[in-house]
């Protein structure tokens, strides 16, 4: 079994469009929707490898919600701590050059901390 930690998971909400264009209305030709951090996508190369994994972290709304339910949806175990706040969204728009927008991480209490201590 590989533990993996993810601190300040995402869901990447990659939005594909052909031309992106700045003030204006752009329609999307795809969307998606993924969980996102860097020990969940260690998690997921490992699943698929048939190695055993669980990914831990901190997760908290509604957004924590579907990043759980999508692992174990994908046969991974989770062991997140939940918080107050939602989990962030990642926006990743696809074009003629890729532009992200990062969302805040949430707001982890002391007590929320103490399982990691």
């Amino acid at each position: 079994m590989i533990y993996t930690c993810t601190l300040n998971p995402s869901i990447d909400y990659v939005v594909e469009v052909d031309q992106l264009e700045l003030g204006e209305l752009n329609r999307a030709r795809k969307t998606a929707f993924y969980p996102g951090g860097k020990g969940i996508n260690v998690s997921r190369v490992l699943t698929r490898l048939g190695v055993p994994t669980t990914a831990f972290g901190f997760a908290g709304g509604f957004t924590g919600d579907y990043i759980m339910h999508a692992l174990k949806e994908e046969g991974i175990d989770t062991k997140f701590t939940t918080v107050d706040e939602p989990t962030r969204v990642n926006v990743k728009v696809k074009s003629s050059v890729e532009t992200e927008i990062n969302g805040n991480g949430s707001i982890v209490s002391k007590e929320q901390e103490q399982p990691f201590s």
